[in-house]
């Protein structure tokens, strides 16, 4: 029996996570929610829009108990992570989507509702928590381990043995060192190169990547 699932958001990312969904047999797509009114009865890659967020529990009364979170996290995660603790709350069950095309280690942990989408490495004994974005072509090598909420950006890097913090950023293409330990609330730039280690709640940018500003999340 396919477990139907709704999705929270219907933006770009929503379509990306629709298509690896349909990669396999085992999930049925209900619909998607958004609190855009604009989108409400339209539909995404052929995927109904049947309202906002507050249907919720509604969906959760047809007998939906999957859910897959379609907004993604560029610095900023905390709408992503507001949308998982709700659903979470409301009793569903976050699904994880694993692109075919993803080199995944049989030895790797990925928690419940992570993404690993296409032409991703995930490789020996890495841990990656609730959540969790690892983009097209990001490379997460062994032993690495990945806080809840974390995203990890197309294109980036991540050598063995490094830690990142929960709700951080690792930007497009951006490079970090074996063994270096990112903490959390931090946003990585595109194309950095992480040589140290980063405190918390911090940007760093550049080659090698220094920091930037400090930062806070405040829609917690």
């Amino acid at each position: 029996m396919k477990t139907q699932v709704v999705g929270l958001g219907a933006g770009g990312h929503a379509k990306v996570v629709i298509e690896i969904l349909r990669f396999s047999d085992s999930f049925e797509l209900i619909g998607l929610l958004d609190p855009k009114e604009t989108l409400w009865g339209t539909d995404v890659l052929g995927v109904p829009v049947l309202g906002g967020d507050h249907l919720l529990p509604d969906v959760y009364k047809r007998g939906v108990r999957g859910v897959f979170v379609g907004v993604g996290a560029t610095g900023e995660v905390w709408p992503r992570r507001r949308l998982y603790r709700m659903a979470r709350a409301q009793g569903f069950e976050p699904v994880t989507a694993i692109h075919p095309t993803a080199v995944v280690s049989t030895s790797a942990r990925i928690g419940c509702g992570g993404t690993v989408m296409a032409g991703a490495i995930v490789n020996a004994a890495a841990r990656l928590g609730e959540n969790v974005i690892v983009n097209s072509g990001a490379i997460v090598e062994h032993d690495c381990v990945i806080g809840d909420h974390a995203h990890i950006a197309p294109g980036a890097m991540l050598a063995s043995a490094v830690h990142v913090g929960e709700g951080s950023h690792v930007g497009l293409g951006a490079a970090v060192l074996q063994g270096r330990r990112i903490g959390c609330n931090v946003v990585i730039g595109a194309g950095a190169v992480v040589v140290r280690d980063v405190r918390d709640d911090v940007v760093v940018t550049g080659v090698p990547a220094r920091v930037l500003k400090a930062r806070s999340d405040e829609h917690e």
